[in-house]
């Protein structure tokens, strides 16, 4: 009876109930972390910075990974999530209202100032429709492109977006200005959350739960969708577009739900980082930036969900803390004098080229593309029409 007890348990804890088991277990160290480290720690700052890479590094997944549509211009939805934050969360409408303020769901001192001032979690959802309005736009016009094509038309968004975030300051809608300019939307309302004290900047814990909340919901959400039809749909776009046009797949409707998707959850990260760091600065929407997230999913793994998270943290750690901290002073040690942390991209690249040579399916791979990569896919069928010709 033992040995067929230990059969069965053995049994249990594979597949989706052994995942279901790891799920649990990492979220619970997660959400306990901040009680090893002092609320206002470095750590904390940077283990937040990391779980707002997840989420938008999940968002591009579903782009890159899970549709195979290649998107070079993913900051353009980091901005506009950031953008929608500063004007809905801040007194940079300052004549709103004949200068006494518009304040929904807002509490404490945001009440009483001038601008506009809307609850977070308000904004969030402003930020996803705005962002997916958006990323069904950049969509349209590739709808007929293939590969490297997409990535231009993709590229080309990111970049008139960023240049709009440096020179909106000359667009005006009547008294008011699209941004800023370079010099930014700044102080952005910290997050007010109902029944919860305002959030500060001294105590990160709370910064800390609400990012971990994020990404257990685009967790659950990238889970269910691709498990479903439309991620079923997307994963056969990425494999063979005609073959899946063929079959029935939808290609117009398929393609512009993944970028619609993948540009909301850029989105909300967007507003969560624009009051966790509490300025929009159009120089935060470089182009690097849209590179760095896509060497997350390439690190971790294309289309592979948890290759993706380990793949955001570690880029994300090595950017926050091991050049600026543990690596920056090592040029100084051989009698070089430079700063590290002006070649952290060359240091991503080189990363890149490591993990292209010896494991090319990433971190964590999917299990598809780690068959198709490592065991030859395709190579019978190869062999079989040679035979036959």
């Amino acid at each position: 009876m033992s040995t067929l007890a230990a059969i069965r348990e053995s049994q249990v804890l594979r597949g989706p109930n052994r995942d279901r088991v790891i799920a649990v277990v990492l979220l619970f160290l997660a959400v306990v972390l901040p009680f090893f480290y002092e609320s206002g720690s470095g750590f904390i700052d940077d283990a937040t910075t990391a779980l707002a890479y997840i989420v938008m590094a999940l968002g591009l997944n579903i782009v890159v990974g899970f549709a195979g549509l290649l998107d070079l211009g993913y900051v353009a939805f980091f901005a506009l999530g950031a953008y929608t934050m500063g004007w809905l969360g801040s007194a940079f409408a300052f004549a709103a209202n004949h200068g006494k303020g518009v304040h929904i769901g807002v509490s404490g001192v945001t009440s009483n100032i001038p601008g506009i001032h809307v609850n977070f979690l308000l904004v969030l959802v402003a930020a996803v429709i705005v962002t997916a309005l958006a990323g069904a736009i950049i969509g349209l016009p590739t709808l007929r492109l293939r590969g490297d094509y997409i990535a231009i038309v993709t590229l080309a968004f990111g970049e008139i977006v960023g240049r709009i975030a440096v020179n909106g300051d000359e667009i005006h809608f009547g008294k008011y200005q699209l941004t800023n300019g370079s010099q930014g939307i700044s102080p952005v309302d910290k997050i007010d959350l109902p029944g919860v004290t305002q959030f500060t900047s001294l105590n990160l814990r709370p910064w800390y739960w609400t990012a971990l909340g994020l990404v257990v919901v685009v967790l659950f959400v990238n889970f269910r969708l691709r498990d479903s039809r439309l991620g079923r749909a997307w994963i056969a776009v990425r494999e063979d577009e005609v073959a899946a046009a063929s079959m029935g797949v939808p290609l117009v409707r398929t393609k512009l739900m993944a970028y619609g998707t993948g540009a909301a959850f850029g989105g909300m990260s967007g507003a969560f980082l624009a009051s966790y760091l509490n300025t929009v600065n159009a120089d935060q929407f470089q182009f690097s930036f849209s590179i760095f997230v896509l060497a997350m999913i390439i690190l971790g793994g294309l289309g592979s969900i948890w290759g993706v998270v380990l793949g955001a943290v570690a880029l994300s750690f090595i950017n926050t803390r091991l050049i600026p901290d543990v690596l920056n002073s090592w040029p100084s040690k051989i009698g070089l004098n430079f700063d590290l942390t002006q070649l952290s991209f060359g240091i991503f690249g080189f990363l890149l080229v490591i993990m292209m040579i010896l494991r090319p399916e990433g971190l964590l791979p999917e299990r598809r593309r780690k068959l198709e990569l490592t065991e030859g896919i395709g190579a019978g069928e190869e062999d079989l029409f040679e035979a036959r010709a």
